[in-house]
Protein backbone atom coordinates (compact mmCIF):
# COMPACT_ATOMS: atom_id res chain seq x y z
CA UNK A 1 0.00 0.00 0.00
CA UNK A 2 1.16 3.57 -0.85
CA UNK A 3 1.90 6.11 1.86
CA UNK A 4 0.88 9.83 1.09
CA UNK A 5 1.94 11.28 4.02
CA UNK A 6 2.67 15.05 2.61
CA UNK A 7 -1.02 14.93 0.32
CA UNK A 8 -2.88 13.60 3.34
CA UNK A 9 -0.76 16.29 5.75
CA UNK A 10 -1.31 18.92 3.05
CA UNK A 11 -5.40 18.55 2.84
CA UNK A 12 -7.66 20.53 4.83
CA UNK A 13 -10.10 19.25 8.13
CA UNK A 14 -13.15 17.73 6.84
CA UNK A 15 -16.16 18.58 9.64
CA UNK A 16 -19.48 16.99 9.57
CA UNK A 17 -20.87 20.26 11.27
CA UNK A 18 -18.72 22.79 8.74
CA UNK A 19 -18.64 23.84 4.78
CA UNK A 20 -16.10 22.08 2.28
CA UNK A 21 -12.72 23.46 2.39
CA UNK A 22 -12.15 22.06 -1.10
CA UNK A 23 -14.64 21.01 -3.73
CA UNK A 24 -13.71 17.34 -5.07
CA UNK A 25 -12.12 18.54 -8.38
CA UNK A 26 -9.54 20.56 -6.34
CA UNK A 27 -9.40 17.43 -4.47
CA UNK A 28 -8.58 15.57 -7.45
CA UNK A 29 -5.82 17.59 -8.57
CA UNK A 30 -3.95 17.44 -5.26
CA UNK A 31 -3.97 13.54 -5.60
CA UNK A 32 -3.24 13.48 -9.60
CA UNK A 33 0.90 13.84 -9.03
CA UNK A 34 1.00 12.24 -5.56
CA UNK A 35 -1.01 8.93 -6.14
CA UNK A 36 -0.47 6.16 -7.82
CA UNK A 37 -2.41 5.95 -11.38
CA UNK A 38 -4.63 2.66 -10.56
CA UNK A 39 -5.52 5.25 -6.98
CA UNK A 40 -5.99 8.22 -9.08
CA UNK A 41 -8.59 6.38 -11.38
CA UNK A 42 -10.70 5.13 -8.59
CA UNK A 43 -10.63 8.41 -7.00
CA UNK A 44 -11.48 9.91 -9.84
CA UNK A 45 -14.80 7.65 -10.64
CA UNK A 46 -15.82 7.45 -6.87
CA UNK A 47 -18.97 7.85 -5.79
CA UNK A 48 -20.80 7.33 -2.83
CA UNK A 49 -22.10 4.01 -3.99
CA UNK A 50 -18.33 3.03 -5.32
CA UNK A 51 -17.38 -0.52 -4.20
CA UNK A 52 -13.73 -0.86 -5.34
CA UNK A 53 -10.88 0.38 -3.30
CA UNK A 54 -9.23 0.62 -0.15
CA UNK A 55 -11.47 1.14 2.10
CA UNK A 56 -14.67 1.10 -0.29
CA UNK A 57 -15.82 -2.16 0.21
CA UNK A 58 -16.18 -1.87 4.01
CA UNK A 59 -17.83 1.15 3.40
CA UNK A 60 -20.16 -0.23 0.81
CA UNK A 61 -21.42 -2.23 3.16
CA UNK A 62 -22.15 -0.08 5.77
CA UNK A 63 -23.64 2.47 3.12
CA UNK A 64 -25.91 -0.28 1.43
CA UNK A 65 -27.49 -1.28 5.35
CA UNK A 66 -27.96 1.99 5.84
CA UNK A 67 -29.68 2.72 2.93
CA UNK A 68 -32.05 -0.27 3.77
CA UNK A 69 -32.93 0.39 6.90
CA UNK A 70 -33.67 3.97 5.51
CA UNK A 71 -35.98 1.95 2.99
CA UNK A 72 -37.32 -0.09 5.47
CA UNK A 73 -38.18 2.42 7.95
CA UNK A 74 -39.70 4.91 4.96
CA UNK A 75 -42.24 2.02 3.82
CA UNK A 76 -43.08 0.98 7.47
CA UNK A 77 -43.68 4.56 7.65
CA UNK A 78 -46.18 4.45 4.91
CA UNK A 79 -47.87 1.50 5.79
CA UNK A 80 -46.49 -0.63 3.17
CA UNK A 81 -44.34 -4.01 3.61
CA UNK A 82 -40.72 -4.10 2.93
CA UNK A 83 -40.03 -7.57 1.51
CA UNK A 84 -36.01 -7.26 0.91
CA UNK A 85 -34.35 -9.39 3.63
CA UNK A 86 -31.69 -7.59 4.69
CA UNK A 87 -29.00 -7.73 8.12
CA UNK A 88 -30.55 -5.23 10.76
CA UNK A 89 -28.48 -2.97 12.52
CA UNK A 90 -29.51 -1.54 15.69
CA UNK A 91 -26.97 1.64 15.53
CA UNK A 92 -28.52 2.37 12.17
CA UNK A 93 -31.87 2.08 12.98
CA UNK A 94 -31.60 4.62 15.39
CA UNK A 95 -30.06 6.76 13.41
CA UNK A 96 -32.48 6.38 10.96
CA UNK A 97 -35.20 6.26 13.53
CA UNK A 98 -34.06 10.05 15.02
CA UNK A 99 -33.57 11.18 11.13
CA UNK A 100 -36.64 10.17 10.17
CA UNK A 101 -38.43 11.88 12.96
CA UNK A 102 -36.30 15.17 12.41
CA UNK A 103 -38.18 18.72 12.00
CA UNK A 104 -36.85 19.08 8.65
CA UNK A 105 -35.63 17.35 5.81
CA UNK A 106 -31.97 19.36 6.26
CA UNK A 107 -32.01 18.80 10.00
CA UNK A 108 -32.56 14.92 8.58
CA UNK A 109 -29.31 14.64 6.05
CA UNK A 110 -27.09 15.95 9.03
CA UNK A 111 -28.01 13.68 11.65
CA UNK A 112 -26.82 11.16 8.46
CA UNK A 113 -24.07 12.84 7.80
CA UNK A 114 -22.84 12.69 11.02
CA UNK A 115 -23.47 9.32 11.27
CA UNK A 116 -21.80 8.56 8.19
CA UNK A 117 -18.32 10.60 9.48
CA UNK A 118 -18.55 8.59 12.33
CA UNK A 119 -18.34 5.26 10.81
CA UNK A 120 -15.78 6.57 8.08
CA UNK A 121 -13.66 7.11 11.30
CA UNK A 122 -13.87 4.21 12.41
CA UNK A 123 -13.18 2.41 9.43
CA UNK A 124 -10.12 4.29 8.96
CA UNK A 125 -9.22 3.61 12.39
CA UNK A 126 -5.56 3.58 12.82
CA UNK A 127 -4.52 3.98 9.13
CA UNK A 128 -2.76 6.96 8.69
CA UNK A 129 -1.45 8.82 5.35
CA UNK A 130 -2.26 5.52 3.14
CA UNK A 131 -4.89 4.51 0.81
CA UNK A 132 -7.63 4.00 3.36
CA UNK A 133 -7.17 7.28 5.24
CA UNK A 134 -7.23 8.68 1.62
CA UNK A 135 -10.14 6.97 0.35
CA UNK A 136 -11.75 8.13 3.53
CA UNK A 137 -11.53 11.53 3.31
CA UNK A 138 -12.63 11.12 -0.39
CA UNK A 139 -16.29 9.76 0.85
CA UNK A 140 -16.52 12.40 3.81
CA UNK A 141 -15.58 14.69 0.95
CA UNK A 142 -18.55 13.45 -1.74
CA UNK A 143 -20.88 13.24 1.56
CA UNK A 144 -20.43 17.16 1.93
CA UNK A 145 -20.52 17.73 -1.46
CA UNK A 146 -23.95 16.17 -1.81
CA UNK A 147 -25.15 17.81 1.60
CA UNK A 148 -23.50 21.05 0.18
CA UNK A 149 -26.36 20.67 -2.89
CA UNK A 150 -29.11 21.08 -0.45
CA UNK A 151 -30.25 24.37 -1.00
CA UNK A 152 -32.14 25.66 2.17
CA UNK A 153 -34.16 28.42 0.64
CA UNK A 154 -35.39 26.72 -2.59
CA UNK A 155 -36.17 23.50 -0.37
CA UNK A 156 -38.66 25.10 1.93
CA UNK A 157 -40.29 27.37 -1.22
CA UNK A 158 -40.92 24.05 -2.43
CA UNK A 159 -42.50 22.59 0.52
CA UNK A 160 -44.54 25.66 1.02
CA UNK A 161 -45.56 25.12 -2.54
CA UNK A 162 -46.52 21.37 -2.09
CA UNK A 163 -48.22 22.18 1.31
CA UNK A 164 -50.35 25.09 -0.37
CA UNK A 165 -51.77 22.91 -3.03
CA UNK A 166 -52.23 19.80 -0.30
CA UNK A 167 -54.30 22.25 1.72
CA UNK A 168 -56.34 23.65 -1.90
CA UNK A 169 -57.03 20.14 -2.48
CA UNK A 170 -58.28 19.30 1.34
CA UNK A 171 -60.41 22.38 0.88
CA UNK A 172 -61.73 21.43 -1.84
CA UNK A 173 -63.34 18.42 -1.25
Amino acid sequence: MASYYYLIASLPELRADGEMPITYDEFLACCQSNVSEKDYELLKDLTLSSKEGPLISEWAKFYGTLNRELAYQRSMNLGRNYTTAYDKDGAAAQVVAAALSAKNPLEAERILLEYEFENLDSLVGLHMFDGWELFGYAVKLKLLERQSSFEKDKGQAEFKSLFDEIQKRVYSL
